[in-house]
């Protein structure tokens, strides 16, 4: 690239130009995006099932000795979401989060191609969903051996 800006200036063929007069407002290399592309719906779906699977399990093996775990997790599942939360609504971030019908009609390109929204909602909640069904299966088997 060196050689070629020498090559016009030895010929005479470089041009000079001024400066912009108009400073252009700063662009930073990376824009912020902290927005993960999901409705809040599913998040809360995601929370309230584990939350569940915590009330479950922490109903069918109440014991005084539990509360304070069971206070534990709570602590930790809202903090793990609730961080997150935050994080999204911080001062730079231009973005809002999809609402359900904008995610149903675009879906969400993943790093293996776009999924649908259903197919989107269905891998999201595959495992709080199974983790809901594990707690009362627990329960009910607990109930049934007492």
């Amino acid at each position: 690239m060196s050689h070629i800006a020498h090559d016009l200036i030895a010929r005479g063929a470089a041009r000079v130009v001024d400066h912009p007069e108009a400073e252009a407002p700063v662009r930073h290399q990376v824009e912020a995006d902290r927005n993960f592309g999901l409705p809040k719906a599913l998040y809360g779906a995601t929370v309230g099932c584990y939350l569940a699977f915590l009330a479950i399990v922490g109903s069918a093996f109440a014991n005084p000795e539990l509360a304070i775990p069971m206070a534990i997790f709570v602590v930790f599942i809202l903090a793990g979401f609730g961080v997150p939360a935050i994080w999204t609504r911080l001062r730079d971030n231009a973005s809002e989060p999809a609402t359900l019908g904008e995610f149903e009609a675009r879906g969400i390109m993943t790093n293996t191609g776009r999924l649908t929204a259903r197919d989107a909602t269905i891998q999201m909640m595959v495992l709080p969903l199974l983790l809901v069904s594990w707690g009362v299966a627990v329960a009910v088997i607990a109930a049934v051996v007492r």
